[in-house]
């Protein structure tokens, strides 16, 4: 008897191919998540599921899902899953941790130029009636600007590629573990008092969320320019949006929010009302990755660890409970003021 396979969101005809030459795959239609209960009805004799990040996967999860042997994640961070309750539960969990890399860093520096460049009050002005150059909407560009990038992992040091070519006259790093020549090395406190950009690429840990709050946004350089492309809840959008409105920040740009860290009980249930109706923020849809051949490429890879791990063997970047723990204590001072 082949194997069940659900799979969350739609993916491309030649991924959903390759499942369906190994098992009998259940794909969502999308591009909506499920709800709870269809979930749970598409669980219940489940062998194995590619999850999305729309998905949490909890002990509840696992208790309506029996049968489940594996999860492959088409994705690169973990927060919205339990590990410790699916290593007990005897489920591997699998992550594609790289593939991501290059095109979030990309949208990071589009992000930081549209929201100290006014793109999109610039683009709202030529579509209401366009009569030629007029002296306003003067912005900040990265040249000549002091950056800093507070995470140096993978993305964080992809970022840092990115922005040496744009002459800026200086690149701080905010993060006890990195060593890079091209960075002065300081603390949070130092990079939100010293710099016109700040650009969070730092993962979501019980130390770092809210690590971007109102006691350190009480120090920040006047007028700059915060983007995160992390974690939503590694900023307190309250905090920003209080900033912005007194002018100690000078734009907010966001591809992730507090509301989508959906394994945290307290998380807010929508974007921060006030950053939204701000004339200075810049918003995307989570689509760090939302480039089609990445898109196809992390499909294809966490199918891979989904076979491989259906086949009894472990996929190439797989998380269990005590990596995670290893995880956390490397990073717990990584970001720290």
């Amino acid at each position: 008897m082949m194997p069940k396979i659900v799979v969350t969101q739609p993916i491309h005809e030649a991924v959903l191919a390759r499942l369906r030459s190994a098992g009998d795959v259940v794909m969502n239609q999308g591009p909506e998540p499920w709800s709870e209960e269809e979930l749970y009805l598409h669980l219940k004799d489940a062998d194995a599921m590619m999850a999305f990040m729309p998905d949490r996967v909890n002990r509840r999860t696992l208790l309506n899902a029996p049968r489940l042997k594996t999860i492959a994640c088409a994705l690169k961070g973990y927060d919205n899953f339990d590990l410790m309750a699916c290593a007990q539960a005897g489920v591997s969990v699998s992550f594609v941790p790289d593939l991501l890399t290059e095109p979030t860093a990309e949208l990071a520096i589009g992000l930081a130029i549209a929201a100290a460049r006014h793109v999109l009050a610039g683009d709202t002005r030529v579509r209401r009636g366009y009569a030629g150059w007029r002296p306003q909407l003067y912005g900040i560009g990265l040249h000549g600007s002091v950056v800093s990038v507070v995470g140096l992992g993978a993305v964080g040091r992809a970022i840092v590629d990115r922005l040496c070519g744009f002459g800026c006259a200086q690149l701080l790093g905010v993060d006890p573990h990195g060593d890079d020549e091209r960075l002065t090395m300081v603390s949070l406190g130092e990079a939100l008092s010293q710099s016109d950009y700040v650009i969070l690429a730092v993962p979501l840990l019980d130390v770092t969320r809210h690590l971007v709050n109102d006691t350190m946004l009480e120090g920040v350089r006047r007028g700059q320019i915060l983007v995160n492309i992390g974690r939503g809840s590694v900023v307190d959008e309250a905090a920003v949006a209080r900033a912005l409105k007194d002018e100690r920040l000078g734009a907010y740009a966001a591809d992730v929010y507090e509301m989508e860290d959906w394994l945290l009980a307290d998380r807010p249930r929508q974007i921060h009302p006030e950053l939204l109706q701000h004339p200075s923020t810049v918003f995307t849809p989570h689509i760090g990755s939302a480039v089609k051949k990445v898109r196809r490429a992390i499909e294809l890879q966490a199918a891979e660890n989904l076979l491989v791990a259906l086949n009894g063997n472990e996929p190439l970047a797989h998380y269990e409970a005590s990596h995670r723990a290893a995880h956390v204590a490397a990073s717990h001072c990584s970001v720290q003021p």
